[in-house]
């Protein structure tokens, strides 16, 4: 699909999401897109998975799917995060990010 982000991309059946993660920020919220990856902002700290929960949380909320389907397949430790998405279009979750930053 040439209108995906750079963001975005498909990888099987799943949406493969890049994000560069803010903990401990006074928000929990979608950014402006920084290059190949969506800045997400999120309120809890980067201690015992907490960041990452919420990172979870909140983008399972944005894309309205339940938290299964949101899932964090690299960089548990790091600010640069690779997120696969499942069950939903490309078109879809574009548009859902895409609207809120």
């Amino acid at each position: 699909m040439a209108d995906l982000p750079p963001f975005l991309r498909i990888q099987g059946s799943q949406i493969i999401l890049a994000v560069k993660l803010q903990p401990r920020a006074s928000a929990n919220e979608i950014g402006a897109p920084l290059g190949a990856q969506l800045k997400v902002k999120v309120t809890a700290p980067p201690v015992d998975a907490a960041a990452n929960e919420a990172l979870i949380r909140l983008l399972a909320d944005v894309l309205d799917c339940p938290k299964g389907s949101v899932q964090l397949i690299r960089g548990h430790t790091s600010r640069n995060k690779m997120i696969a998405i499942s069950g939903l279009t490309p078109a879809y979750v574009r548009v859902r990010l895409l609207s809120q930053s």
